[in-house]
């Protein structure tokens, strides 16, 4: 596996993926009783953007001033951007950055344990050792986080059902692997088989090669409710255009501000000509 996280931490599709995250997450906690988080591809937790656009030999052009970079310092962002936003800016701060930009990017675990109760707990995931190591090196003594250095598509076995009969999984794989629609396609019927209520969310790039529109497709099967939030950043580019999160099982009411947080993410991440954000139901409610 040669993927890297690091290189486009904080970018677009981070944005979206993470805004989208704690929305769910502060949606389910509208009810008392705890939950766990499942992150069946958590990377190493937090990253480093100055050491990110450095690469590991040679220099990168950096992700992040198109995706965080341009939220940073606008005061026009609806609540559930600025909530994100606000997250993003407290832990680069504990961090240790003095600076005005951005320097320290959290990633989907970090930003889990950020809004997570007492009564919450964090399953975190992660096959690359040195990912894994540095995903320990994050979270250790934490209590109620535990750390896996295994394949994430066995956390769906391993966690569920979940003692507190409450879940949100992240499942966001690299796709790096031609049989990664069949492997997440699995998870998620294996998944809803253990545990029918659990909320799933499944982050997808929208590429010509990832081909998502056909797992979207493939989707109207399940027996659950299921929603596609998509963001279309360059509809004509030839590499990644945009990106999207699907969620099966998304509480109540998540539709309305999904579709307030991708209107407001196309109008700041546009790239030369207008960009989309749509939410559409895959399986009605």
């Amino acid at each position: 596996m040669n993927y890297r996280h690091a290189f486009h931490a904080g970018n677009f599709a981070d944005v979206l993926k993470h805004v989208l995250l704690v929305r769910v997450l502060r949606a389910l906690q509208r009810k008392e009783k705890g939950l766990v988080f499942v992150d069946t591809h958590a990377g190493r937790g937090g990253y480093d953007l100055a050491q990110a656009a450095a690469g590991d030999s040679r220099a990168r052009t950096p992700e992040w001033p198109e995706g965080i970079g341009r939220l940073w310092d606008r005061a026009d962002a609806p609540p559930p951007v600025a909530d994100y936003v606000a997250l993003v800016r407290g832990f680069d701060r504990t961090r240790g950055n003095l600076t005005p930009g951005p320097r320290f990017y959290p990633g989907s675990p970090r930003i889990a344990r950020l809004v997570a109760r007492p009564q919450d707990r964090l399953e975190l995931w992660e096959r690359h050792p040195s990912e894994c190591a540095c995903l320990r090196d994050e979270f250790g003594g934490e209590r109620r986080v535990s750390v896996h250095e295994a394949d994430g598509y066995g956390a769906i076995r391993a966690c569920l059902p979940p003692p507190e009969r409450r879940a949100l999984v992240l499942i966001d794989p690299p796709f790096e692997s031609p049989d990664e629609w069949s492997e997440v396609s699995g998870a998620l019927a294996e998944g809803l088989a253990r545990f029918p209520s659990a909320t799933f969310a499944v982050w997808y790039p929208l590429t010509e090669r990832a081909r998502a529109d056909g797992f979207v497709e493939l989707l109207r099967s399940v027996k659950v409710p299921t929603m596609a939030v998509d963001l279309v950043v360059e509809p004509a580019a030839p590499g990644m255009r945009g990106c999207g999160v699907i969620i099966l099982n998304p509480p109540w009411p998540f539709e309305a501000e999904a579709k307030d947080i991708v209107t407001y993410l196309a109008s700041v991440f546009y790239r030369g000509t207008e960009a989309q954000g749509s939410v559409r139901w895959v399986v009605p409610e």
